[in-house]
């Protein structure tokens, strides 16, 4: 349907009916009626200003922390690409691109000298989806760090907002539907790079250990609940290893979906709220899911198919 739109013209790319499966860390997924890659900051602007008002749009980063349903997304899908990626040390600071890797600023940090951002190299994914996210890991999170986020809105105005204007919480933003954060600024402190360097290959090695990272995953499904650890409540409730399909919690970190093979995203979100059933029963506790989950399921004759 939104393929016959009349889409304002663009110097990136606009591709319909885009596969997104490939894309997304899970593997699963239907596609975008049109996935937009804007060749810069105006290319997007432009077309966010001269789109129809009642286009939906939805932000797809490395599709890390994402479950994308099986009957895929309606409207259009921005994919930010290498001109939103760069980072940049400025003094005691690091501006990042909305697109660019965590761990690419927390690696332009310890080059620079600069500490306190070594926990991004923990966080899989991108920096604008981390500020929507508030992600965090190993004691910080971004609202910790973060000077200001750039972001545009539905119709492409630009706004610079604070950690405080972006209400920041624990894995929750007040970040409107629909608003694109293109860069962030960071705040770090003067330090030693080799000491730096050692803090973030200690994460790195800690992840290695602990995490299924070498699997098709999500990252971690569910937040953590307030004094408590979504973990030990998902292994509590004896879902570790339990199986949907070709979904299974991970034997290794079970608070990870992983695709085993041949899993739909039905399977996913199936065994997902599954688990948070048997949570609920075992402890009383409702899990939230961290796990960014857009797009519509299959219908009933598409499923049939």
């Amino acid at each position: 349907m939104t393929a016959a739109l009349a889409l304002p013209p663009v110097r990136g790319r606009l591709t319909y009916d885009a596969p997104l499966a490939a894309v997304t860390w899970f593997g699963v997924g239907g596609p975008a009626d049109v996935l937009f890659k804007p060749a810069d900051l105006a290319d997007l602007a432009d077309f966010l200003a001269a789109k129809p008002d009642d286009l939906p749009v939805t932000v797809l980063g490395v599709g890390s922390n994402l479950l994308v349903r099986d009957g895929g997304i309606r409207g259009v899908v921005v994919r930010l690409g290498r001109a939103f990626a760069e980072v940049t040390a400025e003094g005691d600071r690091v501006r990042a691109g909305g697109a660019a890797l965590d761990a690419s600023a927390a690696k332009v940090a310890q080059r620079a000298g600069l500490t306190g951002l070594e926990f991004l190299s923990g966080i899989p994914g991108t920096v604008g989806g981390a500020v929507v996210m508030n992600a965090g890991a190993y004691g910080r999170e971004i609202r910790d760090a973060l000077v200001y986020a750039t972001l545009l809105d539905p119709s492409g105005f630009r706004h610079r907002l604070t950690a405080d204007d972006l209400g920041l919480t624990y894995r929750r933003s007040e970040i409107p539907e629909g608003w694109i954060v293109v860069e962030a600024l960071f705040q770090g402190a003067p330090g030693e790079a080799a000491e730096i360097a050692a803090k973030m290959d200690a994460i790195r090695a800690a992840r290695e250990e602990s995490q299924p990272l070498r699997t098709r995953t999500g990252g971690s499904t569910f937040a953590n609940p307030p004094g408590a650890k979504a973990w030990e409540l998902v292994d509590a409730a004896g879902c570790r290893g339990l199986r949907v399909g070709g979904a299974m919690v991970s034997e290794k970190h079970c608070n990870f979906l992983v695709n085993v093979g041949g899993a739909t995203a039905a399977d996913i979100e199936t065994l997902g709220e599954e688990v948070r059933r048997r949570v609920r029963a075992a402890s009383g506790v409702d899990l939230h899911w961290e796990i960014r989950r857009v797009g519509e399921p299959l219908t009933c004759e598409e499923a049939a198919r």
